[in-house]
């Protein structure tokens, strides 16, 4: 059994090591980028729409392969206000210089006030479009589909993009 998780490990550690070497070149990939915004999201069946701000951080785990957002929402309807929380797995593909396209998927959280907890999943596409190749400042827009427990929502957030290099 612990040789199983020494073989784990050491394959963690090689995928890792790559992305660590490449983050130590000097490049124009932002370490992380903070993700400020708004959010929508129409729930079915009812039709139930929420709205409200949304705050996100994202960073390279495996360069070119794989990103992880982690991110929140609080979302208002009328007379209910809910708490939504996300780790997202993406796959990064750049279309550009100043553009990129991300596809993922992950666990989600909500707590709608007066409801129980909610875990899903959410699927989700991330364009981002950056101001200049430095990706210092940008802008995006994120669609996405949510199961929780029986309840399904599409979502967008729009917002502005941060680099922090």
């Amino acid at each position: 059994m612990n040789a199983k998780w020494g073989s784990f490990g050491v394959t963690i550690a090689l995928l890792i090591s790559p992305s660590l070497a490449a983050a130590e070149e000097k490049e124009k990939e932002p370490l992380a980028v903070i993700a400020l915004g708004a959010a929508g999201e129409w729930g079915f069946p009812g039709g139930k729409f929420s709205r409200g701000p949304s705050a996100a951080v994202e960073f390279s785990l495996i360069k070119d392969w794989v990103e992880v957002e982690i991110g929140g929402a609080r979302l208002f309807r009328r007379g209910v206000s809910e708490w939504e929380g996300e780790v997202v797995f993406r796959k990064p593909f750049t279309l550009s210089e100043t553009t990129e396209f991300m596809i993922g998927l992950g666990p989600i959280w909500t707590k709608a006030s007066g409801e129980p907890a909610k875990l899903g999943t959410t699927f989700m596409a991330d364009f981002m479009f950056w101001s200049s190749p430095e990706k210092k400042y940008g802008w995006f827009i994120e669609p996405g589909y949510s199961i929780s427990k029986g309840e399904r929502s599409l979502g967008v957030s729009v917002g502005l993009l941060f680099g922090l290099h």
